[in-house]
C-alpha cells in the first residue's frame, strides 16, 4: 500500500500538527514573563522641631529615685547627670532609657562630665536589643536652685546637637528647691516643662543648632520601663572593663551582653564562625571566668581577670589553632 501523505489526509496533519504542540508543551512548558513591581520605599519622615519630650515612667522613676539618692550621697553637693537615648520622631522625642554620670564622672558643684567610654559602651548594650535607639540628650543637676541651663553648658551644648539627629538635643535640668509640703502645688506639675516630685524637680529645654538660647519643653509621661535600668545595678563594673569591652565590641561581629545572677555580673558573649560555638565571659567584681560552649557543652578556661580583651583574643587563637 502507498503510504499515506499529510496533505492527502487533512485529518491526519491536524493530528500531527496536535500532537507536536502538545509534546513541546509537556517538555519545555511556554515561558511567561511576569511584571516585578518595583520595590516601595517609603521615604524618611521629615523632622520637625520638638514640641514635646515623652518620658516613660520607667525613665522618670530612674531620674527622681537616682536624684534623690545623689543628694544623700558622700558627693551629694556635686552636680550628677543622665544620658538620655530613645526615639526622635517627627516632632517630639521619647526617652526610653538612661545611661548615669557614673561614678568615675568628673563633677563639682558648677560642672559635671559624664565617663565618655562608659556612655558608649552602655549605648552600645542598650541598641543591641533595638538599633532604633538614638541619643537624644542629657540631664544633670545643678546643686542650687538655678533651674535653667548656665551659660557654660549653653557653650558645650551648643556645639554638641548639630551631630544629633534633627540637629536639635533634649535637655534637662534638676534642682532641689526648699518648698513648703504644706502648699497645695507641693509635688504637682506647675508648668507644662516642668516635673515635680516633692523638693526635687526637673526642667526641660530643647536646643536646636544654632539657636541662641534653649527653649521650653514641655514635658508628658507614658508608660514603659527604663530599658537601661539593669546597667545602673552593675554601672561600676561597666567602668571598670569600659576601655577593654568597648574595644571587643568594635572589633567583633555579633557581640553581646546580658546582666545576670540578679544583677550582679555581667556576661558577655563572643559568636565564632564555626557553628554552635562561642566564647563566654562571666564578669564578677572581684572575678572573671571564661567559658568555651560547643554544641551546648560547655567548658571553663583559664583567663586574665583584668586584660579581658587579651584574654578573648588568646582564647580565640587557641581555638583557631584547634
Amino acid at each position: 500500500m502507498k503510504p499515506t501523505s499529510d496533505t492527502s489526509c487533512p485529518l491526519l496533519a491536524w493530528a500531527r500538527q496536535f500532537w507536536n504542540a502538545l509534546h513541546a508543551a509537556l517538555i519545555r512548558p511556554p515561558r511567561v514573563i511576569v511584571p516585578v513591581p518595583e520595590p516601595v520605599v517609603s521615604a524618611p519622615v521629615p523632622l520637625e522641631r520638638l514640641q514635646r519630650v515623652v518620658l516613660t515612667d520607667g525613665v522618670g522613676h530612674t531620674l527622681f529615685e537616682e536624684y534623690a539618692a545623689h543628694r544623700k550621697g558622700e558627693r551629694g553637693n556635686e552636680e550628677t547627670g543622665w544620658l538620655l537615648l530613645g526615639l526622635r520622631e517627627r516632632n517630639q522625642a521619647v526617652v526610653l532609657a538612661t545611661l548615669p554620670a557614673g561614678s568615675d564622672r568628673d563633677a563639682g558643684v558648677a560642672h559635671v562630665q559624664f565617663n565618655s567610654v562608659a556612655q558608649a559602651l552602655g549605648s552600645r548594650m542598650v541598641r543591641q536589643r533595638d538599633r532604633r535607639l538614638t541619643i537624644l540628650g542629657v540631664v544633670h543637676t545643678h546643686p542650687g536652685t538655678l533651674r535653667h541651663p548656665s551659660s557654660g553648658d549653653y557653650e558645650g551644648d551648643s556645639l554638641w546637637v548639630p551631630q544629633l539627629r534633627g540637629g536639635e538635643g533634649v535637655f534637662g535640668i534638676g534642682t532641689a528647691d526648699p518648698r513648703n509640703p504644706a502648699d497645695p502645688l507641693f509635688g504637682q506639675q506647675p508648668k507644662p516643662h516642668v516635673q515635680c516630685l516633692g523638693p526635687l524637680s526637673f526642667h526641660w529645654y530643647a536646643l536646636g543648632k544654632g539657636d541662641a538660647r534653649y527653649h521650653n519643653l514641655p514635658v508628658e509621661m507614658t508608660l514603659g520601663p527604663d530599658l537601661a535600668r539593669p546597667l545602673h545595678d552593675i554601672w561600676p563594673l561597666i567602668e571598670m572593663h569600659a576601655d577593654r569591652l568597648d574595644r571587643i565590641y568594635r572589633q567583633q561581629t555579633g557581640v553581646s551582653t546580658d546582666v545576670v545572677e540578679g544583677g550582679k555580673a555581667l556576661r558577655l558573649t563572643v559568636p565564632l564562625a564555626e557553628r554552635g560555638t562561642l566564647v563566654q565571659l562571666l564578669i564578677r567584681p572581684k572575678e572573671v571566668r571564661y567559658f568555651v560552649v560547643r554544641d551546648g557543652d560547655v567548658y571553663a578556661v583559664d583567663g586574665p581577670a583584668d586584660r579581658i580583651d587579651q584574654g578573648i583574643y588568646l582564647l580565640l587563637a587557641e581555638l583557631a589553632a584547634g
